[in-house]
């Protein structure tokens, strides 16, 4: 009588190369979701600080981006009004780190207060800084 079928080695043979060749694909996986998540946080900010500014000149008012590190939150605000809230950690699972805890805007566009801006957004290994100018500029590092 002839049985077909593996034996138990074949079976852990075969286990054992699937467990290797998912090593060594699985980490490349997770830093490239990170750097996508960190793209995709630093284009949400960019379009926070374009909003700030936008609304400063449109309303001729005072504008701000308040950020909430802890939180990982950003707040756009126009005079009292609370315009956008932008939870950046929930969304993307990045944390925030800044060196400052928010940035205004003039009614001019122009920068308000006395010193740049600069943001730190980063998920696991990747990271990605942006600065804002006194300006108003927005620039990516």
């Amino acid at each position: 009588m002839h049985r077909s079928g593996l034996s138990l080695i074949e079976v852990l043979v075969v286990l054992v190369l699937i467990g290797v060749l998912l090593g060594t694909a699985f980490p490349p996986f997770i830093a490239s979701r990170d750097r996508a998540a960190v793209r995709s946080a630093v284009t949400a900010a960019v379009a926070a600080f374009d909003a700030a500014r936008t609304l400063a000149l449109t309303r001729a008012r005072h504008a701000a981006v308040r950020i909430d590190t802890a939180a990982g939150r950003l707040v756009v605000h126009a005079a009292a009004d609370t315009v956008l809230r932008l939870a950046m950690g929930p969304a993307w699972g990045v944390r925030l780190s800044a060196s400052r805890d928010s940035s205004g805007v003039a009614p001019d566009g122009l920068g308000y207060g006395a010193a740049n801006l600069r943001l730190v957004i980063r998920r696991g290994g990747a990271a990605d800084t942006l600065t804002v100018s006194r300006l108003g500029r927005v620039t990516r590092r």
